[in-house]
């Protein structure tokens, strides 16, 4: 049940963060872009393909989860209840990692 408007300093805090997730998601999906038009003027290996689709994949992924993240604090600031907890820090850093890996591998192989 929602009782009363939390304070407009949260809610412009949370909107500047939700916001700054979204920033973070288009960087990665303008990254992933942009390595799969350059890779296609000097040639491409299945790894950097890969990593051009993951970085794509994952700022979709980390832009709907700070959209889901955002509507949550939203409700629990309005509600009076503790805040979630965040998860796309881990998501970012375990598809960063991931994508790391895949692209070291390709360039061994």
């Amino acid at each position: 049940m929602v009782t009363e408007d939390p304070d407009y300093r949260y809610s412009l805090a949370n909107e500047r963060t939700y916001l700054a997730w979204v920033r973070t998601a288009l960087a990665l999906i303008a990254g992933g872009i942009a390595i799969r038009i350059f890779m296609s003027d000097v040639g491409s290996t299945w790894s950097v393909t890969l990593a051009a689709i993951g970085f794509t994949v994952l700022g979709g992924v980390l832009a709907l989860t700070s959209l889901v993240h955002w509507g949550r604090v939203q409700r629990a600031m309005q509600r009076g209840e503790p805040l979630p907890s965040q998860r796309a820090p881990m998501i970012l850093t375990g598809g960063i990692v991931l994508l790391a890996v895949i692209v070291l591998l390709g360039m061994l192989v």
